[in-house]
């Protein structure tokens, strides 16, 4: 179970934008490199110098250790415009105490050649792990979380833990084509949660319908299974 997950979803009832993210592609295919060239910062782009991916429904197929065949082109891209510890994948599986020895982690690092997070608190709440693990590298200057971008499909997790970290959340909304969540169609999930986060305050009570049945959903799948990536 995704604990991190369930008790952080309820932070929407408080602070709605926080699963909301800085920028909207429909496909992992559609994302932009670098990724500084359309998010900005004020009047100027972002200094994005990190890039934490999702894997589920993001680069790859859920419970599929590699990169789905239509988005590698584009996972090689990125590689080359953040290369070395400069791209890290962040799972709530693979590199989790749910994988032994890192075991997953360790097949995604070869099939993909990036490195998988080792962490113990689940997304969203591993962002300290994050910055932790850049301390530690030589290679790649991260000072601030600003300078980090966050790619997933779920605002609950991916773009949550964005926020939260102060770094930039970047939605695919469309994941990977067909692919459903375990309770519910994961986009659905997603989708309930745009339009809550979007309502205006007049519309308050329908906001809290919203924000409910995301979060009742958002329950019965980490409880049912780790399919929360």
């Amino acid at each position: 179970m995704n604990l991190s997950g369930t008790l952080n979803a309820f932070r929407v009832l408080f602070t709605p934008g926080i699963c909301l993210p800085h920028h909207t592609i429909s496909t992992f295919n559609d994302l932009p490199i670098p990724l500084s060239k359309t998010i900005k910062r004020g009047e100027k782009e972002a200094d994005i110098r990190a890039v934490i991916l999702d894997k589920d429904n993001c680069f790859a197929i859920p419970h599929h250790n590699e990169v789905y065949p239509q988005y590698e082109s584009r996972f090689q891209e990125l590689r080359k415009a953040y290369p070395g510890s400069r791209l890290l994948i962040v799972s709530n599986t693979a590199g989790t105490r749910d994988d032994p020895d890192a075991v997953q982690a360790k097949l995604i690092e070869k099939n993909t050649g990036v490195q998988v997070l080792r962490h113990n608190t689940k997304k969203p709440g591993c962002g300290d792990e994050i910055m932790a693990f850049y301390r530690r590298q030589t290679e790649v200057d991260i000072t601030s979380p600003s300078q980090i971008a966050v790619v997933g499909d779920r605002l609950l997790t991916d773009m949550i833990m964005a926020n939260m970290m102060g770094s930039y959340g970047i939605w695919i909304k469309g994941g990977i084509p067909g692919q459903k969540g375990f309770v519910c169609d994961s986009h659905l999930l997603n989708e309930i949660m745009l339009k809550a986060s979007s309502s205006p305050i007049s519309r308050r009570g329908l906001q809290d319908f919203y924000f409910a049945v995301a979060i009742i959903l958002q329950i019965l799948e980490a409880a049912s299974s780790d399919k929360i990536q």
